[in-house]
């Protein structure tokens, strides 16, 4: 045994030995001024991703801040891509996804002005994963399918692979385990042919996961073994530390409690080595849990506020919404039914929070009284104000009159009286305060933020001219026909599938949606702030969401279910936009460019995006669109009017 222990620290040290000298070789060739420029900058990217990315995230910054500063210098825009990368993987393992995806946006703008198609998909998928660890499950997948579809036209199988193998992971979290194992077998397949040791880990896990979730832990065990022996060869810490709380949560699901906490130790102590929060939180609420399961309620307790408590930093109600479960649950089981209540209600702050961000629908069939949101918070404010000087003259006079009672009486009742006084001004500023966020969330959501600012500044928002704003309809073909195949709930739920992911695609492109009219939907490029090539992005926008349901048709259509066609019109000129109303108001746009573009999708093919000869006029110099006349067609109310389909032009093999 003695001699085993011997050589596996041999093997460590020789390996730590050998990695030194690597990043000391590396080193010297970046400080070598004789060496061409992008021979020092291959040296000094190499040197980060070998040495310090995956065990020290914080450094890897650092010295890809040097990467990048020194190839700005000299415009070398791929080695500022590759450093910005870096940084944005530093981001995401310490569980910063904010600043993650500030990084990766710079990324993928400096690759798309490159035309490195490659690299714009590695950049898409990124920031799909970072909207997948922000619960954000809808924007992640139309990150994935445009990584996935530039992949696929290039012929890239490694890239695709790793596409593929992240949207697996989002049919995990919808529980379909035969859809994400599908996913994951395509991928793995891809892995093991390229020998890419990390990439064929990472898919170990997920196949681990999704057999877990089905409750086979014999077979989830059996998969996280083999990725974390991958991931000891080829040190990844995180990839360890991901493989350790895996194993972790199966164990716990078995029953074996000490075994649980021993891998939840190791892993936590693993991701506090490199800082990633997210991962940290993730073993506190674990832990803290797990005490709960054996009856240690107040060591459960600690564990949870921490992980609540760090839970709340980074903004992510999956975590905070388990925090406050494993508290509910503690505090229920030792008697405190007045703080079991208060967690219960903020896990269900959680879930209306996590329902917010998939489904902005809900928002904006919420009441809201337009003249009363300028100064409803103001009045509470007041009130509150002026309760607390009473509370302070009847402190007072109650304090005078103790005095000249009964020193102790007094004492008693000061002491309850203040602290009465601190919960109630607590609760009422916490009220305020929800209230106000509530309301702010709720604007937001229903007007654009330049209307919400000047509503509430103001307490009404005038109506605008704009010259030039690009109207978008879209409409499902055959739709009554359609929906009688389905129950009112299946209809529902379609639609809001789609929808949710036209939203997605407005936020994408910066388009304004402005309403759903039934099966219909109706947006605007260009308004309430004028922006350049808000034609192109309208067009570029249509042309997604009719992928969208091209795809949407063809697995439904697979599993034998009911689906839709879709037309999409846009014409381009002068509107009017302003709020109607004082009830259920909205944000609505007027002018003969709205009739038009109604009539541009009418008169459409399904499958097809239909435009205007004005919309045409503005974007038939850009490269990526090709076009097919279909010369002067007839419109009701409007005579003939010239018209023109668009699509992408094809991507050269």
């Amino acid at each position: 045994m003695n001699k085993a222990i011997s050589l596996c620290i041999f093997i460590v040290m020789s390996c730590s030995s050998f990695a030194q000298v690597n990043a000391d070789s590396l080193w010297g060739v970046w400080n070598d001024n004789t060496q061409p420029d992008t021979s020092r900058l291959e040296a000094l990217d190499k040197m980060i991703w070998d040495v310090y990315l995956y065990s020290q995230p914080d450094s890897a910054f650092y010295f890809a801040q040097l990467e990048y500063d020194f190839a700005n210098a000299r415009d070398i825009k791929i080695f500022m891509g590759y450093a910005l990368n870096i940084q944005g993987i530093s981001f995401r393992l310490r569980g910063d996804y904010p600043k993650a995806l500030e990084y990766y946006h710079r990324v993928l703008t400096i690759r798309e002005e490159m035309g490195d198609k490659k690299r714009v998909a590695g950049s898409l998928n990124n920031i799909g994963l970072i909207y997948y660890n922000q619960d954000q499950y809808p924007k992640a997948l139309v990150y994935y399918q445009r990584s996935l579809k530039i992949y696929e036209e290039i012929g890239n199988k490694m890239g695709a692979a790793d596409v593929l193998n992240n949207i697996g992971i989002i049919y995990v979290k919808h529980k379909d385990k035969s859809k994400a194992l599908e996913y994951f077998q395509k991928s793995l397949k891809i892995y093991e042919e390229s020998g890419d040791k990390k990439a064929i880990a990472d898919c170990l896990t997920n196949i681990g996961n999704s057999y877990k979730d089905v409750g086979d832990f014999l077979k989830s065990r059996e998969y996280h073994q083999k990725s974390l022996a991958i991931y000891e060869e080829i040190g990844d810490k995180k990839g360890i530390a991901d493989c350790m709380i895996n194993l972790g949560m199966t164990a716990k699901n078995e029953g074996d409690y000490p075994k649980a906490l021993e891998y939840y130790q190791r892993s936590l102590l693993t991701y506090k080595e490199i800082g990633d929060k997210n991962g940290i939180v993730n073993c506190l609420n674990d832990i803290g849990s797990i005490y709960g399961s054996q009856g240690n309620y107040q060591k459960a307790i600690i564990e949870c506020q921490k992980g609540l408590q760090m839970a709340n930093e980074i903004a992510t109600f999956s975590n905070q919404k388990a925090a406050c479960k494993c508290l509910y649950d503690a505090y229920k089981a030792i008697g405190n039914t007045n703080k079991a209540l208060e967690y219960y209600e903020y896990m269900q702050v959680m879930n209306d929070s996590l329902q917010t961000e998939e489904t902005a629908k809900q928002l904006e069939r919420m009441e809201f009284q337009t003249q009363m949101l300028a100064d409803s918070l103001k009045q509470e404010e007041e009130k509150l104000r002026m309760k607390m000087e009473n509370n302070q003259l009847l402190s007072s006079e109650s304090k005078k009159r103790n005095m000249a009672t009964a020193g102790g009486v007094f004492f008693i009742f000061l002491a309850a009286g203040l602290y009465s006084r601190v919960r109630y001004i607590r609760k009422s500023k916490t009220a305020i305060e929800k209230e106000r966020d509530r309301s702010e969330n709720l604007l937001l959501n229903i007007l654009p933020a330049e209307i919400a600012e000047e509503l509430k500044e103001k307490g009404r928002a005038d109506a605008h001219e704009y010259d030039l704003v690009s109207i978008l309809f879209t409409d499902f073909k055959e739709f009554t026909q359609t929906a009688e195949k389905l129950s009112a709930k299946e209809l529902v739920e379609e639609i809001n599938i789609c929808f949710e992911a036209f939203d997605n695609i407005c936020s994408m492109y910066g388009i304004e949606k402005i309403k759903t009219i039934g099966d219909a939907y109706m947006a605007a490029g260009g308004l309430p702030v004028p922006a350049l090539n808000s034609v192109k992005h309208t067009v570029l926008a249509a042309l997604d969401m009719l992928e969208i349901i091209s795809k949407r048709k063809a697995e439904m259509d697979n599993r034998g279910l009911p689906s839709f066609e879709m037309r999409v019109g846009i014409h381009t000129g002068p509107v009017v936009a302003g709020i109607v109303g004082v009830k259920k108001f909205q944000y609505d746009l007027w002018g003969d460019t709205v009739n038009t573009a109604n009539r541009m999708e009418s008169s459409g093919e399904a499958g097809k995006v239909n435009i205007s000869q004005a919309t045409y006029a503005l974007i038939k110099e850009y490269p990526e669109f090709v076009f097919e006349g279909r010369g002067k067609i007839a419109v009701k109310g409007k005579g003939a009017i010239e018209m023109f389909f668009v699509e992408r032009k094809p991507e050269k093999v």
